[in-house]
């Protein structure tokens, strides 16, 4: 499998974070949940992981992203997260955006694109162009798209 176009904005450690998230989100998956996964850092370090687990922790809210932000909070002693960047395999929904914003993430780097609920310009334009908030959000999708979405299509053709 070749290597993925880079957009100028990216940094290498853009790419080696996103395939982390791609590994967590694997472990979704190996739970039979959708396979997403996200991987929040700050000042180059890792400070927070998740991945999808609503139905094993029988919680509509345990999505990645908010997953990974438990774990950021817990380890670091506070609920915001300032000059942080998460990486995520899919585009959040609103839930999530609104954790994101909340939690004053200051960019999001996103793999796949969602056209049913995506929160980051597909379906909702609330990161980071809604001028409402009070926090805005840098936003970058694509990022090892195709990856990403081939990865959520075989779970899904795997459950046909």
């Amino acid at each position: 499998m070749g290597e993925e176009p880079q957009t100028p904005d990216l940094e290498a450690s853009d790419v080696l974070l996103m395939q982390h998230a791609l590994e967590l989100a694997s472990r979704a998956a190996e739970q039979g949940e959708v396979p997403v996964g996200a991987v929040l850092v700050r000042d180059g370090e890792i400070i927070g992981e998740g991945w999808n687990a609503p139905i094993s922790r029988h919680d509509p809210s345990a999505h990645a992203e908010i997953q990974a932000l438990r774990d950021a909070g817990q380890r670091v002693g506070n609920y915001r997260l300032p000059d942080t960047t998460l990486y995520v395999t899919l585009e959040p929904c609103v839930m999530c955006a609104g954790a994101i914003i909340h939690a004053r993430i200051k960019r999001l780097v996103f793999g796949a694109y969602d056209p049913k609920g995506g929160a980051a310009g597909s379906v909702f334009d609330l990161l980071p162009s809604d001028e409402r908030f009070n926090h805005r959000v840098k936003c970058e999708g694509g990022v090892l798209e195709q990856a990403c979405a081939e990865q959520l299509k075989a779970f899904f053709k795997a459950r046909r």
